[in-house]
């Protein structure tokens, strides 16, 4: 017995409201977030909604402003509405970019000198001979001796009565040795300090009794 045909109107979808057809349209437009012209909708959505009726059901979202619609050649294709970015958040994001930029740029720099600044210790390091920094030191400590027994004397009483000239002379004299023994121990220091840098920590006593250094 032949199988019985059903009725082809039950094979039919339910016919959809113009209401319904409007929300299968705009929901399908927010799903896919793209834009799409009246035939492309009609055959994605299976002809569930007509060419014709896609058409018209775009056109008055469109004019009621629930879509944008533009020209792409011979057609017009709609899409949703796309939030306009927030100007205040994109000038902050801007700002932050170009404060990451700086940075970058201040922290290359910085690296840049701090390499100069090493090499330039290096090299001024290697200028200078250890016999150099062992004689200047003997001659600073010759400087110290002599300047501390002139002030002995002076100061002890055994000295014949000067004059105010001679006082006064003395007396530059005086501030000029100091003058010098404060530069000659600044040095000291700034030499010490480059021979440290490069000797490990460890070894730094031995180095200064090597050299003969007295701080």
């Amino acid at each position: 017995m032949a199988p019985v045909k059903k009725d082809a109107d039950e094979k039919k979808e339910a016919k959809l409201t113009p209401e319904q057809s409007a929300a299968l349209v705009l929901d399908y437009l927010r799903k896919q977030n793209r834009p799409y012209s009246a035939t492309d909708i009609s055959t994605n959505l299976k002809n569930r909604v007509t060419k014709a009726a896609a058409a018209k059901l775009l056109k008055d979202m469109h004019e009621r402003k629930e879509i944008e619609g533009r020209a792409a050649g011979k057609q017009i294709v709609y899409h949703t509405i796309q939030e306009e970015a927030d100007e205040s958040g994109l000038e902050v994001v801007q700002q932050m970019d170009a404060e990451i930029t700086h940075l970058r740029e201040e922290t290359l720099a910085l690296k840049a000198e701090e390499k100069e600044l090493r090499a330039s210790l290096r090299e001024g390091t290697s200028q200078i001979p250890l016999s150099e920094l062992k004689a200047s030191c003997a001659s600073l400590e010759q400087d110290k001796t002599e300047m501390t027994a002139r002030l002995a004397k002076l100061s002890g009483g055994d000295v014949k009565p000067i004059s105010a000239d001679e006082r006064n002379k003395i007396s530059l004299d005086h501030r000029k040795w100091q003058r010098a023994a404060s530069a000659r121990k600044k040095i000291r220091a700034e030499l010490w300090n480059m021979i440290a840098d490069q000797v490990e920590k460890s070894k730094w006593q031995e180095t200064k009794d090597e050299i003969g250094l007295e701080f």
